[in-house]
């Protein structure tokens, strides 16, 4: 992948944290060259006495990411703070960026995913991409751990447990101030909750058309367990246990649909991505309608990827799930055929989408 892009990497300052300018040279090109889902690796660096590199992935789908990964075989656990950004032309910082603390167990350890990412298309109209590069800066600082006494530290934190607080206080009922129907059953809520997870209900609950405190709210449409469910993840940021993986498949579409109509993105992603690592042939027909249906252009990209099979193809048309595809969503079997097309009928690829 080398000769696609090259990263080269400059200190640009020195204290308890370090920070690196990597130029990444050579966009157009490893854009063109460089599959889906692999990367170009920096020389190392070292921070903290460990040695540090950074991963840069062209294209992950519709986004240029770039990760942190620690490169030092005998380090474990590591903690350290990492923050992202691009550069503009004059080497300041270009506001969004990433700032969070991170524990590396190892070598080759992402730290759980420490990244940056850009959409392709915004990078490429920005005017930070110039001569066919542009330059993410890396600020790193490693923690070291005080320890007073042989025996390990004098305080221990507990882990956040906010969740449990809240999915107590949605429990006990205490407080609500607004009770939904939903398939016949009631739910009482809290206002403010529901409208800072989304942004559906914030116009819903305190917008021109809010609803009264008094009114009973009915949400046509969906079941009553999958908005037990979409309630459970407003207040605890998690999804239910599910007794049976096929359950949770299912559960996983269900509420894919109720987090879409609650613009509650988190829990839509959560679910999209449960889907795409459960595709099979009697599955991605449906899969790929909800993809279609409500935007998920990840789990599109999955399934277009897996029907990319002729084997898969072939099963896929005698599922059930098939004529429904057919049926709802018609552009994707059109798009799904360009695809399988060899690239030298782009005619025919052309037709078939004009069709």
């Amino acid at each position: 992948m080398a000769e696609h892009c090259k990263i080269s990497a400059a200190i640009v300052a020195e204290s308890e944290e370090r920070s690196y300018a990597f130029k990444i040279d050579g966009y157009w090109k490893a854009k063109r060259l460089v599959k889906n889902g692999e990367s170009v690796t920096s020389p190392p660096f070292c921070v903290g006495g460990h040695d540090w590199i950074l991963r840069y992935y062209p294209k992950i789908f519709d986004l240029v990411t770039v990760f942190l990964v620690l490169d030092s075989a005998d380090a474990k656990g590591v903690k350290a703070k990492v923050r992202f950004c691009l550069l503009d032309k004059d080497g300041v910082r270009v506001p969004s960026y990433t700032f969070q603390e991170n524990v590396f167990r190892g070598k080759g350890s992402s730290g759980g995913g420490v990244g940056y990412s850009i959409k392709q298309e915004d990078l490429e109209r920005s005017p930070h991409l110039i001569d066919d590069c542009f330059t993410i800066r890396c600020d790193v600082t490693v923690m070291k751990e005080f320890k007073g006494k042989e025996n390990g530290q004098f305080v221990v934190v507990p882990s956040s447990d906010l969740h449990r607080h809240f999915g107590d206080f949605l429990k006990s009922g205490d407080g609500t101030d607004v009770t939904f129907q939903v398939d016949g059953k009631t739910f009482s809520a809290h206002r403010s909750v529901l409208a800072a997870r989304s942004p559906v209900f914030k116009a819903q609950l305190f917008g021109a058309m809010k609803e009264s405190s008094d009114d009973l709210i009915m949400v046509d449409d969906m079941e009553a367990d999958v908005f037990t469910s979409l309630l459970h993840f407003i207040y605890t940021d998690s999804l239910p246990q599910m007794t049976r993986e096929g359950d949770d498949v299912v559960a996983a579409s269900h509420l894919l649909v109720a987090a879409d109509r609650y613009d509650v993105q988190r829990l839509k992603l959560i679910c999209e991505e449960k889907l795409c690592s459960h595709l099979d042939t009697d599955t991605v027909a449906t899969s790929l309608v909800l993809a279609e249906q409500h935007s998920c252009h990840g789990l599109k990209e999955a399934c277009l990827q897996f029907l990319a099979s002729p084997a898969n193809l072939e099963a896929m048309k005698a599922s059930d799930g098939y004529v429904h595809l057919k049926s709802s969503c018609p552009s994707v079997l059109k798009e799904l055929i360009a695809r399988l097309l060899p690239a030298e009928l782009k005619a025919a690829k052309d037709i078939v989408m004009a069709i």
